[in-house]
C-alpha cells in the first residue's frame, strides 16, 4: 500500500475523531456506535480533574492509577487525589464541583451517586446528576463487634442476636451500630444483616454515623457496639484485640458490588474523551491491583500517610484474602476477599445498581414512587466502561447489563427485573 499524503492522513484522522466524538454523543442516549469502542479517545479537552477518596483500601485504584502513571500515559497529567475526611465531606464537595472548590468525582459508595443525582441528599436539595464509570471493587467490608459480645461469637447467621439485642436494650443503653453514611453501603449491608437476623433496626438499634477512620477509637471508646466498614479497619479492630469480625461481607453476598468510580455527569459531558482516559487508566490500576505479586506493594504504597493511613499489617492480610476474624476462626486465601477486576469486579453491572436503589426504598431513603429502572439508565454508564475497556484492548467485557439473580446468605433472591417483588417479600423494611 503507497504511503498516506500528509493531505489524506489529515483527512482520516478528522474522520476518526468525528465519528469518536458522534459516539460519545450517543453514550447519553445509552447507544454506543462500535467505532468509539475500538479506538481511544481523542485529545483530553482537559488534563486537570480533582478527585476525592477516603482512607479506605477500596480507593485503590485510583490511588494506584495515580502512583504508577496511569493517568499520566493517558494524557491526564493534572489528576489530584483529595483525600476527604468523610463521606458527608465528599458530598458537600461533589455538590460544589472543582468550580467551587470541591471535586469532580470520587472513590464513592455506590448509592450515593443515586442520592445526589435525585437530590436526596444534597445540601441545597436539588439534584446533583452523578455518572456511575465503573465499580471499584467487590467484596471487602467486615461487620464487626465489640469485646463485650465476643462470648456470642456472632457470625453472618446469627439467630442468638435478636436476643442479645434485646438484652442491651433492657440497660436502657440502647444497641449501637455505626455506619459510614446514611444510605450507603455499609448502611444497607449493617441493615441487611440485623434484619435478616430479625432484629429491626429502625426499632431495636440505634444506627449512628462515622468516617470510617474514627471507627475503631469510636470502639475503643465504648460508643459503639459493632460497626460496618470497609477495611483495614476491621484489620485493625482484631490486630488491637478490640474486638472481632462476626463476617466479612462477602459472606453476606458473594462478590458484592462496593465503591464505585463517578464523576459529575457535567463534567462527564463536557469533557468526553478525558472521561474515558480517566476509566482507561482505572481500568488499568484495577488490573495492576488485583495481580497477586503487586499485592504487597500496593499495601505499602496504600499504608502512606497521604493515603490511609495504616500499616502494612493492617492492611496486607486481608488484601491476600487472609482473614483473622479474632475469634480462633482463620481463613486463608479466602475466596471472598477484595477484588478489583477478577469475576467482571470492575464492571458496573446495573441489576447491582437496581438493588442498591431498590434498598434505599426498602428503607426510605428513595421514595416508594422512584423510577428504579429509570434513575439506574440515568447514572449508570456501563457503555463508557465497554468503550474504555476496548480500547484498552481488554476481551474480558460482559454483554449484558445484569449478573442474573442474586441469592444472599439467608437465602432471600433479588431479580432485578421484578424489583418490587423483592421489596414485597421482605417482612422488615421502612418504607417512605
Amino acid at each position: 500500500m503507497p504511503p498516506l499524503s500528509r493531505r489524506s492522513f489529515l483527512i482520516r484522522t478528522s474522520l476518526s475523531t468525528a465519528c469518536l466524538g458522534l459516539s460519545l454523543g450517543m453514550a447519553g442516549t445509552g447507544l454506543l456506535a462500535p467505532l468509539a469502542a475500538q479506538a481511544a479517545p481523542g485529545k483530553p479537552e482537559t488534563t486537570e480533574v480533582d478527585l476525592g477518596f477516603i482512607a479506605l483500601t477500596d480507593a485503590a485504584p485510583l490511588i494506584i492509577a495515580k502512583e504508577k502513571g496511569f493517568f499520566a500515559k493517558q494524557g491526564m497529567t493534572g489528576v489530584t487525589l483529595k483525600k476527604q475526611t468523610s463521606w458527608a465531606v465528599t458530598r458537600d464537595n461533589l455538590e460544589l464541583g472543582s468550580s467551587k472548590g470541591g471535586i469532580d468525582g470520587a472513590h464513592l459508595l455506590t448509592p450515593m451517586a443515586y442520592l445526589l443525582t435525585t437530590g436526596a441528599i444534597a445540601k441545597s436539595k436539588q439534584p446533583v446528576p452523578m455518572n456511575i464509570l465503573a465499580r471499584l471493587n467487590v467484596n471487602g467490608q467486615g461487620i464487626s463487634l465489640s469485646n463485650a459480645f465476643l462470648k456470642d461469637m456472632f457470625t453472618v447467621k446469627s439467630p442468638g442476636l435478636s436476643k442479645a439485642v434485646a438484652k442491651k436494650n433492657a440497660t436502657g443503653d440502647k444497641f449501637k451500630a455505626a455506619v459510614t453514611f446514611p444510605g450507603g453501603t455499609h448502611d444497607l449491608w449493617m441493615r441487611y444483616w440485623l434484619a435478616a437476623n430479625g432484629v429491626d433496626p429502625n426499632k431495636n438499634a440505634d444506627l449512628v454515623v462515622i468516617p470510617p477512620p474514627q471507627m475503631v477509637a469510636n470502639m475503643q471508646s465504648g460508643t459503639m457496639d459493632t460497626f460496618c466498614v470497609g477495611e483495614p479497619w476491621n484489620e485493625r479492630l482484631v490486630n488491637k484485640k478490640l474486638g472481632y469480625s462476626a463476617l466479612i461481607t462477602g459472606e453476606l453476598w458473594k462478590d458484592h458490588p462496593e465503591k464505585a468510580f463517578a464523576l459529575r455527569a457535567d463534567w462527564v459531558k463536557k469533557n468526553p474523551n478525558a472521561a474515558l482516559r480517566l476509566l482507561m487508566a482505572v481500568q488499568q490500576a484495577q488490573k495492576w491491583s488485583d495481580n497477586p505479586s503487586n499485592t504487597k506493594e500496593l499495601a505499602t504504597i496504600l499504608a502512606q500517610d497521604k493515603y490511609v493511613k495504616a500499616t502494612v499489617d493492617d492492611l496486607l492480610p486481608r488484601l491476600r484474602g487472609d482473614i483473622d476474624y479474632g475469634t480462633g476462626r482463620v481463613v486463608k486465601n479466602s475466596p471472598l476477599k477484595m477484588k478489583f477486576w477478577a469475576n467482571n469486579a470492575s464492571f458496573p453491572y446495573k441489576s447491582h445498581d437496581t438493588w442498591f436503589v431498590t434498598e434505599d426504598i426498602r428503607w426510605g431513603y428513595l421514595p416508594k414512587g422512584t423510577n428504579i429502572k429509570g434513575l439506574v439508565a440515568k447514572v449508570n454508564r456501563s457503555d463508557l466502561w465497554r468503550a474504555a475497556a476496548k480500547a484498552n484492548g481488554y476481551k474480558e467485557i460482559p454483554s449484558g447489563d445484569s449478573r442474573g439473580v442474586e441469592v444472599f446468605f439467608d437465602g432471600v433472591k433479588f431479580d432485578a427485573a421484578n424489583p418490587q417483588a423483592y421489596l414485597k417479600g421482605l417482612k422488615i423494611k421502612a418504607l417512605k
